[in-house]
């Protein structure tokens, strides 16, 4: 087992395209072809992270929030991230971050808040921007349905609940080949005509090195004439912070105690009680005062997030409850989530869960 096939799986789930401009993901140290004796899993990688890694024979520590933030111009030790790069390479430990990139995927940090919460009817709250393209393509008719049904296997086509989906239209195309061509169809030095099909698919745009490929191994043309445009189409599959719905209304009070509860949550700092039910809640792992307004929008009666400012909770504005249950309350389960989907993919192999603490905020 490599480090590329651990994190292959994850990248299934969380594609590394899916994190945000300002992130950093995907593997931080170590080599993707290094051979994994075990797989600790954590919310962040601290020095005693290490540690446990080393104790439980783990040279893969898969990460949450990326230890390397901002780039590194020494690394002497000085501060707790240059220490942890240090031990991590003196042991041999690689270490993987995904971050933004498991914001962003529809079963990533905010669906497990929801699933904590027991909340049904998702939905994407800030659905990612230019994240669908759209291939045309002209194929010989006879080619046509082959080159379709591969483009469709290579994950094209498909569009929230429907798949197999495409456009096609008939046509004929020209073409003449010079001396140096290896013309399937018609012959050097003369215009030839074909009759085609034309075809348009959509796909995410993490895969489109496997469309390109799909075409190219399947297309029967030595020249393959194709278009790939980026669209303005909002994706509800990719984006970050989620919407549902409780199963039935509960009281604000009664809602909010038992966030309280089922997150583990010291406390919640929350904006003004309305006096109302609470059915729709919008929920953002991590720091969400930026969703504020996209929570107002979507009609949330609640918005549970984290480090919401002084200021930040008058956006309320009597509309909705901002709901501040703290940043690794929030993310905390995370873990959880990535463990369920290792040991899934890869049975009777070492997948551990880590049993530290991160939480560098105490309550008195």
């Amino acid at each position: 087992m490599k480090i590329k096939d651990i994190t292959a799986c994850i990248e299934e789930i969380a594609p590394l395209s899916y994190a945000e401009s300002f992130d950093n993901v995907g593997l931080l140290i170590g080599n993707y072809n290094t051979t994994v004796t075990g797989v600790l899993v954590t919310l962040d990688t601290l020095e005693n992270i290490v540690d446990e890694a080393i104790e439980k024979n783990c040279n893969l520590i898969v990460s949450f929030h990326p230890i390397i933030f901002s780039g590194l111009k020494k690394i002497n030790g000085n501060n707790y991230v240059e220490r942890v790069v240090l031990k991590a390479i003196k042991n041999d430990i690689a270490i993987y971050a995904m971050h933004t990139a498991l914001d962003n995927s529809f079963q990533g940090v905010n669906a497990k808040i929801c699933e904590m919460l027991g909340l049904q009817n998702i939905k994407i709250l800030i659905p990612q921007k230019n994240t669908i393209k759209k291939l045309t393509t002209y194929v010989p008719h006879k080619n046509a349905e082959e080159v379709r049904l591969a483009l469709f296997k290579a994950g094209a086509g498909n569009i929230g609940n429907y798949d197999n989906c495409s456009f096609n239209t008939e046509g004929y195309g020209t073409y003449k080949g010079n001396e140096n061509s290896n013309q399937t169809l018609g012959e050097k030095g003369t215009l030839h005509t074909e009759n085609e099909t034309f075809i348009s698919v959509i796909f995410e745009k993490h895969i489109e090195k496997k469309i390109i490929t799909t075409l190219f191994n399947t297309h029967p043309y030595e020249e393959v004439a194709y278009d790939i445009v980026s669209l303005d189409n909002l994706n509800q599959e990719i984006g970050i912070g989620m919407i549902g719905e409780l199963t039935e209304e509960k009281n604000e009070l009664e809602f909010l105690n038992s966030v309280k509860t089922t997150m583990n949550a010291k406390g919640i700092r929350h904006s003004k009680l309305l006096g109302k039910p609470i059915k729709k809640v919008a929920v953002l792992g991590g720091s969400g005062s930026f969703a504020i307004n996209n929570a107002i929008f979507a009609g949330a009666d609640v918005y549970i997030t984290s480090d919401i400012k002084y200021h930040e909770f008058y956006k309320a504005e009597n509309k909705l409850i901002i709901a501040d249950i703290g940043h690794f309350e929030s993310e905390q389960f995370t873990k959880n989530l990535l463990v369920d989907i290792l040991t899934k993919k890869f049975l009777n192999f070492a997948i551990i869960l880590s049993q530290k603490n991160t939480n560098p905020i105490y309550y008195l």
